[in-house]
């Protein structure tokens, strides 16, 4: 009898993830399988409700809507941040370049990135939402062992 995936599950397995034009965004499949610990913020969430169930022994691949995914793009996260904020909590050392996932400390201590948009002298146009929110996304998983 072959143990399932629970969300505790310790799992050793390849996984891609792709995106709809089939390019792939991360995958072990070349290289060493992946382990880690279900419910440790590993993997997205979204991914790890997909593997709850499955057999080890596994090769599936699930195609997966933007909703299913990293959800839907939100225009409110598209942001100005004044060139002295980015400044003050960035690295200021830092060349920007568009197209660069920035991390910033927050007011409140927290930890978060955004995508540079746009530059100019007194402002900068980030994108919060995070970079594969509105895709839809290919996701392929093979269950090595579930412990």
């Amino acid at each position: 009898m072959s143990n399932l995936v629970t969300a505790s599950s310790y799992l050793t397995l390849h996984y891609r993830l792709a995106g709809a034009d089939g390019s792939d965004i991360v995958t072990t499949f070349g290289g060493n399988p992946a382990t880690l610990m279900l419910g440790q913020g590993q993997l997205a969430p979204a991914l790890e409700e997909l593997l709850l169930g499955l057999p080890e022994g596994t090769h599936q691949t699930f195609q997966l809507t933007p909703e299913q995914g990293f959800g839907p793009r939100n225009p409110e996260l598209i942001q100005a941040v004044s060139r002295a904020t980015l400044d003050e909590n960035s690295d200021p050392e830092a060349g920007y370049e568009i197209g660069e996932l920035i991390e910033f400390t927050a007011p409140s201590g927290g930890r978060f990135a955004g995508v540079l948009r746009e530059l100019r002298d007194d402002v900068a146009i980030f994108d919060f939402n995070h970079p594969l929110a509105g895709q839809s996304l290919v996701f392929e998983v093979k269950l090595i062992s579930v412990l």
